[in-house]
């Protein structure tokens, strides 16, 4: 029960707000005990804010543990309760996944008990913190308690799922536009990235700009693949525009398939996802030279972290796919458009 208690009937009961007096603070949350009252009382402090907590209730502390140890979680770690709320962490770098659906119905159970975690599918690195939950009133019924964990035991409600040492073959087209440097810029970069996710680019293949040579070194690197997880990535010198173009072609010349030609995410869309049986193939955007986020960065996570990923995941990620601006667009997000029409069908001005 919740509201103004007379002191001198407060044992036991769970301070709502933070009560300072002679030098002496008692934080919310804190137990009342005799010696308290007495302090209290003795200031001529008749009346407090708690909450007494009721048999068929839990305080929030153990209210907190106790959902929070009913969840479903792999590669995480909890921290202890304070104040109502446990913090959930990373124990690897690796690629966080959220049953929203889960999720969802366990925030539905009662008001009082809610949870928290990052957006799904996105990389996060070991020790950082993925998710909470906290509960809302100093006590919540037991029932309530029990009925979220009993959700929370349904499914594995959130995990990490670690990066996979992958070794990766990076073929490079070459036109005489395209300069050493950007090649060799390119090649480092992408190490970097490789490196972050535990994994490895073994070596640098750069042919001329055409399906033909691309199918050919596809088909080398397919050969002479070492053993484990591996794929292949290729920067074309120039941007793919059609399914036909250089990089999808090449990939259906070597025996694969080609599953995407463009991704919902901006800076990204040029991506080309495929295969060459097993062995991913990715056409990476031209914006990945450059070390800013962009897809090439969704689809490495999840292919390193073991994901499923095909054409139609990528069709799903959109809602949030437009990522920050970057100086290479051909027109950039916040020039003024002349000739820009509102969706109510207003030209914008000039």
């Amino acid at each position: 029960m919740f509201g103004i208690i007379e002191t001198r009937t407060a044992l036991g009961a769970i301070l709502a707000h933070k009560v300072s007096a002679e030098g002496r603070t008692f934080q919310k949350g804190h137990k009342l005990t005799r010696e308290n009252l007495s302090f209290l009382g003795s200031l001529g402090i008749s009346q407090v804010t708690a909450h007494r907590i009721e048999p068929d209730e839990v305080d929030e502390e153990n209210a907190a543990d106790l959902v929070s140890r009913a969840i479903g979680a792999e590669h995480i770690w909890i921290a202890p309760a304070v104040g109502g709320r446990m913090n959930f962490y990373s124990q690897a770098d690796g690629l966080f996944i959220a049953d929203k659906k889960l999720v969802d119905i366990f925030n539905s159970i009662d008001h009082a008990i809610t949870f928290a975690s990052l957006a799904d599918r996105i990389s996060v690195k070991a020790g950082e913190m993925i998710a909470t939950v906290k509960i809302i009133p100093l006590a919540v019924s037991r029932s309530a308690v029990e009925a979220a964990a009993s959700v929370a035991k349904i499914g594995c409600m959130i995990k990490v799922m670690p990066f996979r040492r992958h070794t990766v073959s990076l073929i490079a087209t070459q036109l005489p536009s395209l300069s050493e440097k950007t090649m060799s810029k390119t090649a480092r970069i992408l190490s970097g990235r490789l490196m972050e996710r535990n994994s490895l680019l073994l070596s640098e293949t750069r042919v001329a700009h055409s399906a033909d040579a691309v199918a050919a070194a596809l088909k080398v690197e397919i050969e002479t693949r070492p053993p484990g997880d591996h794929m292949i990535v290729i920067f074309g010198a120039s941007a793919v525009v059609d399914n036909n173009d250089v990089i999808p072609e090449a990939i259906r010349l070597a025996g694969g398939a080609v599953e995407r030609v463009g991704m919902p995410v901006d800076p990204g869309n040029l991506l080309v996802l495929g295969r060459v049986g097993d062995i991913p193939v990715i056409g990476a955007p031209g914006c990945a030279r450059s070390s800013s986020e962009n897809g090439l960065d969704w689809v490495l996570d999840r292919l390193i972290a073991g994901d499923h990923l095909d054409g139609l995941d990528i069709s799903r990620m959109g809602v949030g796919g437009l990522l920050k601006e970057i100086s290479a667009r051909p027109q950039l997000r916040e020039e003024p458009v002349r000739g820009a029409h509102f969706l109510d069908g207003e030209a914008a001005s000039a």
